[in-house]
């Protein structure tokens, strides 16, 4: 991908947009609206290409690439619900890791960027999700998400209130501090990888909610796994297996959650786990081991391979 100015200075004189300075900001629009890092990126790309191609028409550069990103994930969304529909297993948003993550591609609060956040705003349709978002998360006054979206301000309004009124019911809870968030996360990663059965059932809510996307891709878990018991029963059998195969489970920021990535011994990796606390307790598990959605954060690991290695571990 490109990296550096698309241009020095515009045809008018203007200084042009920079890629790299506004990309991140671009970026944290872009994934809030699709759920994917490789296709937020794309989009981005394009955003710029059309700014260039157009002689970087506007006396705002972040505004007019702000417009058409937003413009762009919209007709992407539209085109991909098809896709969304005749997914296999459950959906869930690619993972961001956000640990060494550059603060300016963060942008806004992180509760926006958390994976529960994001499923809610899957809820929503496009144009309902890119008011929301211009807004309530990145401060747009409703006349200018009216230029943005191509709406009237009065009708960016009453979407506005329709989507905030959704996502206020269906919001996740996160009550418990940060400090304690990611103490009991470590817990619970500290219980799962010595595989301490009382020290997960500890820190376990009795709802507890394990979700899983593989995409169709072997190991998997059709639908979500709910209650205490059916959760841990998972977790053991899981961590006995990573145990057999040597996998190394990392601590690590998910989507400005704590959460760890898993990888074989030489490196690859196989997973990554985002951990949700509330009231508390382990409120909510997510996993993806999608290999299409992993891709971004680097070389994978054979599935098959490990899928063998599995069979024989268990011999």
């Amino acid at each position: 991908m490109t990296r550096g100015k698309i241009a020095a200075v515009s045809r008018t004189g203007r200084p042009s947009a920079s890629f790299t300075e506004l990309r991140p900001y671009l970026f944290a629009i872009a994934y809030r609206m699709l759920g994917s890092v490789t296709d937020a990126e794309d989009v981005v790309q394009e955003a710029f290409l059309r700014y260039h191609r157009a002689g970087e028409p506007a006396d705002s550069p972040k505004a007019y690439l702000s417009a058409v990103t937003t413009r762009l994930c919209i007709d992407h969304l539209r085109s991909a619900r098809v896709r969304r529909e005749t997914y296999v297993g459950e959906w869930l948003p690619e993972p961001l890791l956000t640990d060494d993550a550059d603060p300016a591609r963060m942008v806004a609060d992180s509760d926006s960027l958390s994976t529960a956040f994001l499923l809610v705003l899957e809820r929503l349709t496009p144009v309902e999700r890119a008011v929301f978002l211009l807004h309530d998360v990145f401060g747009y006054e409703f006349a200018e998400v009216a230029g943005m979206v191509e709406r009237t301000p009065d009708n960016c309004r009453q979407i506005g209130v329709r989507a905030r009124r959704h996502v206020r019911e269906h919001s996740p809870r996160f009550e418990t501090s940060r400090a304690e968030r990611d103490d009991l996360a470590r817990r619970f990663l500290a219980a799962f990888t010595d595989g301490d059965v009382a020290g997960l059932a500890s820190v376990l809510a009795a709802d507890v909610v394990l979700q899983g996307d593989s995409g169709g891709h072997r190991p998997s878990w059709p639908n979500a796994i709910a209650g205490r018991d059916k959760v841990l029963r998972v977790l053991v059998a899981l961590a006995a297996d990573y145990d057999r195969l040597g996998l190394v489970v990392r601590p690590t920021q998910v989507n400005g959650r704590p959460g760890a990535t898993v990888h074989t011994g030489d490196g690859a990796l196989i997973n990554v786990i985002t951990v949700d606390v509330a009231d508390g307790q382990v409120d909510r598990l997510w996993s993806v081991i999608n290999p299409d959605k992993l891709r971004h954060l680097g070389p994978l690991a054979d599935r098959a391979e490990l899928l063998e290695q599995r069979r024989r571990a268990r011999g």
